[in-house]
């Protein structure tokens, strides 16, 4: 993998750059994408650039300092309907969307599919600002066989040629840097995994720490608890979670989230849902687990994967989520997932617990964990990372240089 060069001051005299970010939603709607993409635009607006904010007014913007939000009006029908996040702008909101891009010396944005990115880098393109696409995910294999080739299809005609054709392309994991391998870039992709306050997620300083969360959490002082954290939707393998409660009742399972689908619904009394407990509240749950359980699909690197490091937990996960990051797989059990059998899925990663929590998790492994995810995604390496490349693109647009490899930044 190549170096990226060192930053180049992009700000012009008397006035600091000025960085739009887009995301299909505000981090308020508690999802991966937006909760990284809120944190990546405060810590670049603490390094003196001007970040604007801009994203769907479905779910309310933050209070952020030092970040002009810009809340655009869309309908989200698709996410309330099938759980697939999917707000479509309207005319108002695609005028703003142009309007701010003119006023932007850089344009990023989060994820090429949604209607906001390709809203942005069309604009972009239209007034020639540079854009740096910041993708997190390949293609999601749904169930439904309609959305599953629908998915594929905007991979092939939307995704690819958007990505080939920016200014900069960011992968947040090899994972999904595999799955786009081949393109033709027009500058070196830069791999920069995604970020974790390790101040917050850290590990419990003793048992009387973890004896003291499951106490304020209303969970059992004694037994095992296996934890999950995302949205409550289909690629996350809620299914086969719920299974894996029925074949293990002695195992207390939490569920840390939100969505159309209530693991509490089958009335499971091995099952805990905490639907209201977000960002650092989350910490606590974490501190108060045995390990995280995430049956997922489709996803790049999730960020719930490395908060979990952070607190010292194992981590049960998809094999392409333990393949995300090379050096993160000695902390990870891979595991193979059949998103369209639940059921088969839920018997190998119930083998796959039942493996891990009668190795027990000693101090040291924890610390272990722990100290690898400070040093590896700490939020000040990654934000500075990206500003790198934001002062560059303000500067010069990337020559069109063929290449399919990563370049890791700094």
């Amino acid at each position: 993998m190549t170096t990226l060069p060192p930053p180049e001051r992009a700000e012009a005299a008397g006035r600091p750059l000025r960085l739009l970010m887009v995301t299909h939603f505000f981090e308020s709607h508690r999802g991966g994408i937006e909760i990284v993409a809120g944190r990546l635009a405060r810590e670049l607006a603490g390094t003196g650039i001007a970040v604007t904010w801009l994203a769907t007014d479905d779910s309310p913007p933050p209070a952020a300092e030092g970040v002009r939000t810009v809340p655009v009006g869309a309908a989200n029908l698709v996410e309330r309907a099938i759980g697939v996040p999917f707000p479509v702008p309207g005319l108002p909101a695609l005028r703003t969307i142009a309007r701010e891009v003119a006023a932007a010396d850089v344009v990023v944005v989060h994820d090429a599919l949604y209607l906001t990115s390709l809203a942005a880098v069309a604009a972009a393109r239209h007034c020639g600002t540079p854009v740096m696409v910041v993708q997190h995910i390949g293609v999601v294999p749904y169930r439904n066989p309609l959305l599953r080739a629908a998915m594929t299809l905007a991979d092939r005609l939307v995704a690819r040629p958007l990505l080939a054709r920016a200014d900069q392309t960011v992968f947040i994991s090899e994972t999904t840097a595999r799955h786009f391998a081949g393109l033709s870039f027009r500058a070196p992709p830069a791999l920069i995994f995604n970020g974790v306050d390790t101040d917050v997620f850290a590990p419990a300083a003793d048992e009387a720490v973890v004896a003291e969360a499951r106490r304020g959490l209303g969970l059992p002082g004694d037994g095992k608890i296996a934890l999950f954290v995302g949205r409550f939707v289909e690629k996350k393998g809620i299914a086969a979670l719920v299974s894996m409660a029925r074949l293990r009742p002695d195992v207390t399972f939490a569920f840390a989230g939100w969505g159309p689908l209530d693991p509490g619904g089958a009335g499971q009394p091995n099952v805990r849902v905490f639907g209201s407990l977000s960002g650092a509240a989350l910490a606590p749950l974490y501190r108060a687990s045995d390990c995280l359980v995430l049956p997922s699909t489709g996803e790049g690197f999730p960020l719930v994967v490395q908060e979990a490091l952070a607190c010292g937990l194992p981590v049960l996960c998809g094999e392409d989520s333990a393949r995300a990051d090379p050096a993160a797989e000695r902390f990870l059990t891979g595991v193979p997932v059949t998103p369209d059998d639940p059921a088969a899925t839920a018997e190998r990663f119930a083998a796959a617990l039942d493996r891990l929590l009668a190795a027990g998790c000693a101090a040291g492994d924890r610390d272990a964990r722990a100290a690898f995810a400070r040093d590896r995604y700490a939020w000040d390496r990654t934000a500075a990372r990206h500003a790198m490349l934001v002062r560059r693109l303000a500067t010069r647009r990337a020559a069109p240089t063929p290449s399919g490899t990563p370049a890791v930044a700094g």
